[in-house]
């Protein structure tokens, strides 16, 4: 019966959200049940993407990758895949009528992470950004919007810029592990391995108007996503104080977390928040 395979698929999508990140998968969670598993599908597929540039060195992962997408539009085709992942999907980007040139723009993004170590100027980081992250903010927003164009593009803006704010957060928490690790630079024109107070600041000010313009958005969601993703953007400042609180000599010798039990107590902000009508 197919609708046990793409309950399943659905199932293993939120797995991989589960296992990957405790935060996001507690973010999803305060999404409404009918949006779920269309989050949870749209994050296992760019996670596993992620994972084949960044984790798995010991194959060949323009391969995997290239294998990856060719396997992604005969699923499209097709309506079905046997990689759940793909399967589940594929399901949500034809309901949500999730535009091919998002999925092609993260793509590329993850494929420029198989070649590119070092990016020089501003155009090349705002492009990587573009497909890493802000698209995958798209994404989810359709489904927020669930085929209401007008509000769409209201909020496409605010979308994009939450998600330019988290990534750029993960490159400054994983500096470490990409500098280290990957050899890779995302920031042009500032000197990773020895990061100077001043440079610093100029990263938190450039994440910082990030958010300031995509809370403007978060406050306009629909009520289904609301709490949801003002969730994720409360986790995600309270990192962004850690870093700001962190030495810029220091960040590159750690990876900053947030604990579990804070965690909780973001959550219960965030609810309150909600509950009150603070937003």
């Amino acid at each position: 019966m197919k609708q046990l395979f793409d309950d399943v698929s659905f199932k293993a999508s939120r797995m991989v959200t589960k296992e990957y990140s405790t935060s996001f998968s507690i973010a999803v969670k305060m999404l409404a049940p009918s949006i779920r598993d269309a989050i949870y599908s749209i994050y296992g597929f760019v996670r596993f993407a992620d994972e084949i540039v960044d984790s798995f060195h010991d194959f060949q992962k323009e391969e995997l990758l290239r294998d990856f997408e060719i396997e992604y539009y005969k699923a499209m085709t097709s309506g079905i895949s046997l990689n759940p992942i793909l399967n589940s999907f594929q399901q949500t980007v034809k309901k949500y009528n999730i535009s091919d040139d998002l999925v092609q723009a993260f793509l590329t993004s993850m494929k420029m992470d198989l070649t590119k170590s070092e990016y020089k100027t501003v155009e090349e980081y705002q492009d990587y950004i573009y497909g890493s992250a802000d698209v995958v903010g798209l994404m989810c927003l359709k489904v927020f919007v669930n085929g209401n164009n007008e509000k769409y593009e209201e909020l496409k803006d605010a979308a994009m810029r939450l998600g330019s704010a988290f990534q750029k957060v993960n490159f400054l928490r994983d500096l470490k592990n990409d500098v280290e690790d990957l050899s890779r630079t995302y920031f042009p024109g500032i000197d990773l391995k020895s990061l100077t107070p001043e440079n610093k600041q100029k990263i938190i000010e450039e994440i910082e108007d990030d958010f300031n313009v995509a809370y403007r958005g978060i406050v306009r969601l629909p009520n289904e996503a609301k709490f949801g993703v003002y969730t994720a953007f409360i986790y995600y400042k309270t990192l962004l104080d850690k870093l700001k609180r962190t030495p810029s000599n220091k960040i590159i010798e750690t990876r900053i977390r947030v604990s579990n039990p804070s965690k909780i107590g973001l959550l219960a902000k965030s609810f309150v928040a909600l509950k009150f009508n603070l937003l």
